[in-house]
């Protein structure tokens, strides 16, 4: 079922998010729900509390890339946390779907390890670097009532692109960032 995605204003957005205490079918259908609502705006990830759930969820599915094996991929993160950030960071444009209308510079570790739970319950953790590890942070960021906006290496440095494209201008971002180091 597709869930209206709240936007900056939204309270919510700006509180902390409660953990999953047992995977539940409820923590279940918001997962598909949830799959479905990121896949339909376009995105490439997305935290429970975008659709009005106070729980520490996110979903994260970044585009298909031949050169990078977790592209393509989707996870499900139940009770995310960031233990570990790498000592080098990066700045890169971001968007979110629920700031539509614009993308800005942020900086972030270029590598981060990730604790959580999976979908079954099931307590893993893995390593995401590049482009990856970025979507990692702004997402567990809103479990946190953080904002990308927040975040902003520079108040000058957001601007404005047509709604529904934001997440596209941060991958092709990526990409160019990506193309450009190599």
């Amino acid at each position: 079922m597709l869930r209206e995605i709240i936007t900056v204003g939204d309270p919510r957005l700006r509180k902390r998010s409660r953990p999953v205490q047992k995977v539940t079918p409820e923590i279940r259908a918001l997962i598909n729900d949830m799959v479905e609502t990121m896949d339909a705006a376009n995105g490439v990830g997305l935290a429970a509390v975008q659709v009005g759930e106070m729980v520490r969820l996110i979903i994260v599915e970044t585009p298909e890339d031949e050169d990078d094996p977790t592209s393509g991929k989707l996870f499900v993160v139940i009770n995310p946390e960031i233990v570990k950030m790498g000592r080098e960071t990066e700045v890169g444009a971001e968007g979110c779907l629920s700031v539509p209308g614009y993308v800005g510079e942020v900086e972030r570790a270029t590598e981060v390890v990730v604790r959580g739970m999976d979908r079954y319950g099931k307590p893993f953790h893995f390593r995401p670097r590049g482009f990856l590890a970025r979507v990692f942070q702004h997402e567990i960021d809103h479990c946190n009532g953080v904002l990308y906006t927040d975040r902003l290496v520079a108040p000058d440095r957001i601007w404005e692109v047509k709604a529904g494209e934001e997440e596209q201008v941060e991958a092709e971002h990526a990409q160019r960032a990506k193309v450009s180091a190599v």
